[in-house]
């Protein structure tokens, strides 16, 4: 990214002059590595500034193109777990006229695919549902979903932030229409994302200025956050298998140690469906507010999203878990470069901050 910060800071929509050429070359080179990554065309990448828009482009930008084209709202389906991204879309679309059902997911998070047979209508022309839940962690069977939804002629969304660099990430094999993507969340810059999508699905823009991103998404795009993106998906790819391998063995080991170590845990989420480097728990007999607040120094952690500002978790409430217990939870993730020492450290820290609060009851 480092050159396109300074020396070569070209608009890559500027084709007339040198420096703008050589942007817009680096530009094509980065959707033709993401693409490569994904296994998808380049003309299927839409860069925008993250997953968020993404969401919003998918979400808003095709139904009121559908609403158009049939001349009225029609349907859509999604699940109560999902991230805001993905929910405010739909409740401003539901301003709009559209009809919305949101299917609550089993205990272990994971949708039930009996329940969303059931809940299709005759228009329903869209499902929006995540492959990988961003606080839980949980994998949804997005193929399944996929095919209940291709013979039915509906499309189906995805919000991938959290599955790109974690999982395996393929949106044709998967037979996903609309699939979002962040760079950040697989150590790649903030503020730089995609849309993947076939260049023939209706999308209406949601702002106007540019014909940068086939209209889709106008305006200058980010030359250093592209290539820090595709650079990302690349490294992160590269060694996936024993990413997940190595990861997932110290996520349980993690987990382990903790159940030993403290009564009273419990897993939020499937175990087995589940992103390697992610840990959800809730802890009994302890106030949440206090217990975040003494963990602080020592370990980063969260009970939520970092979108919910403070709120109890909707995904776990969602799962059955009162407020008081959402707030109880703990939120937390390993990363490529976590080490066994700091996993023991964590464990031991998290240990006598439960002891003292229990202690104090």
């Amino acid at each position: 990214m480092a050159p396109y910060w300074n020396e070569k800071w070209g608009n890559s929509s500027s084709r007339q002059h040198r420096e703008g050429l050589k942007a817009a070359a680096a530009v094509s080179m980065a959707r033709e590595e993401l693409a490569s990554h994904l296994r998808v065309a380049p003309e299927q990448i839409i860069f925008t500034s993250g997953a968020t828009e993404a969401n919003n482009i998918a979400l808003i930008g095709h139904a009121r193109a559908m609403s158009e084209i049939h001349g009225k709202p029609g349907h859509l389906i999604t699940l109560s777990t999902e991230h805001r991204a993905v929910l405010d879309p739909i409740k401003q679309l539901e301003k709009e006229g559209f009809q919305v059902t949101e299917i609550t997911p089993q205990k272990d998070g994971i949708l039930d695919l009996n329940q969303l047979v059931e809940v299709f209508k005759e228009n329903t022309f869209l499902v929006s549902i995540m492959i990988a839940n961003n606080e839980i962690g949980v994998i949804q069977p997005i193929k399944e979903i996929a095919q209940l939804c291709k013979e039915r002629n509906i499309l189906l969304h995805s919000d991938a932030a959290q599955a790109l660099g974690h999982i395996s990430l393929y949106p044709e094999f998967l037979g996903i229409d609309f699939t979002s993507v962040s760079a950040h969340k697989m150590y790649g810059p903030k503020g730089i994302g995609a849309l993947i999508m076939r260049p023939e699905i209706p999308v209406q823009p949601l702002q106007w200025g540019g014909s940068q991103e086939k209209g889709i998404r106008p305006g200058t795009l980010a030359v250093p956050l592209i290539i820090g993106l595709a650079k990302a998906a690349e490294i992160a790819i590269r060694d996936l298998k024993d990413y997940e391998l190595l990861v997932t063995k110290m996520r349980n080991k993690f987990l382990e140690e903790l159940k030993s170590k403290i009564s009273g845990i419990s897993l939020n989420g499937s175990q087995d469906e589940r992103l390697p480097h992610n840990l959800n728990i809730t802890i009994a007999g302890v106030q949440g507010s206090i217990l975040h607040k003494e963990l602080r120094p020592f370990i980063s952690c969260s009970s939520g999203s970092a979108c919910a500002n403070g709120a109890p978790s909707h995904v776990l409430m969602a799962l059955g878990l009162n407020a008081q217990e959402a707030k109880a939870s703990l939120r937390l993730s390993l990363s490529r470069y976590t080490t066994e020492a700091e996993l023991k450290n964590a464990a031991i820290k998290i240990k006598d901050v439960i002891n003292k609060l229990r202690s104090q009851n």
